[in-house]
């Protein structure tokens, strides 16, 4: 599965310490005069405070003709040019706790023990660029994030935190019933990025102490409602009002000191895991949030 979207298809490649990283991007439409300072403004804030010093330069490949959209396939590539594969040799043999190196090597047999792979949160650049380019293709639509950490200090260890997201400009009826709801979508979205380990939906799990007094949006006579607890998604469809989540990140789990990692054949060894790792991380998970949102909505509202 490493394709997302029915419309606007994204299909990624490449590892984390591999050569490159990239996508196929079919569905675009044609005629669309591409911004590239707004991608690269993306891109810039994915990568706040990454200790790893990629500078993320597009390689477009096919589908523009002097910046503009052809309608056929666009491919690009985005070469990795600060990857140390040669900083994991000593993890080839050993699980580490809270990665999926043991899930990989139980369904495919073998792994890539590079810095994880394809599980490995540079995958996401690709989906940043993607997301920046459905962004232009539904100007009407905001999307607003705010980062919340648990802590900004994480001396020899690591935090999690939280990820809000409002959406405004979406009009009503948007979505599907049933198997195709919108907040459904939405929620597949955010739980495909990295260490996102919760979602929700307006007030989300506080909505479970309500009443249903309390819970229920009161009408306004334009059609809009007083409060907003469904977070702007009923019966699976928008309601016009601001689309609002949140997506829960667990810390980082690769560790600034040593940790036991399970070894292929059966023993437990402390290690230093090595490479270069956030301790962090959610400034940075905003811009995937952003782009998994407009993936996501861009294939309800082509």
């Amino acid at each position: 599965m490493n394709t997302y979207g029915e419309r606007f298809r994204l299909t990624t490649y490449g590892e984390s310490h591999g050569p490159a990283v990239g996508a196929v991007i079919d569905g675009c439409p044609a005629g669309v005069a591409l911004d590239m300072e707004a991608i690269a403004d993306a891109l810039a804030r994915r990568r706040t405070g990454a200790p790893r010093q990629e500078e993320d330069t597009i390689e477009w490949l096919s589908g523009l003709v002097d910046g503009i959209t052809l309608g056929t396939p666009l491919a690009f590539v985005i070469h990795n040019r600060d990857a140390r594969p040669e900083d994991y040799g000593h993890m080839e043999h050993l699980f580490r706790p809270g990665h999926a190196d043991y899930t990989y090597q139980m369904k495919y047999g073998l792994r890539d023990h590079n810095g994880g792979g394809r599980a490995s949160a540079r995958e996401t650049v690709v989906r940043v660029v993607a997301g920046a380019i459905a962004r232009q293709l539904m100007p009407e639509v905001t999307i607003d994030t705010e980062s919340v950490s648990h802590s900004c200090e994480a001396a020899d260890d690591t935090v999690g935190g939280m990820v809000r997201c409002r959406v405004t400009g979406v009009p009503a009826g948007v979505g599907e019933p049933l198997f195709g709801k919108l907040n459904a979508a939405l929620a597949s979205a955010m739980m495909s990025i990295p260490s996102a380990i919760g979602f929700e939906m307006g007030a989300g799990l506080a909505a479970s102490k309500m009443r249903g007094s309390e819970y229920i949006d009161r009408w306004n006579s334009d059609g809009t409602t007083k409060t907003n607890h469904c977070g702007g998604i009923q019966g699976g469809i928008s309601n016009g009002m601001p689309i609002e989540f949140s997506v829960a990140f667990h810390p980082v789990v690769s560790l600034p000191r040593p940790v036991e990692c399970l070894h292929e054949d059966g023993h437990l060894e402390t290690v230093s895991i090595g490479g270069r790792h956030d301790t962090h991380h959610i400034e940075r998970a905003a811009a995937v949030v952003e782009a998994m949102t407009a993936l996501c909505l861009i294939n309800y509202m082509l």
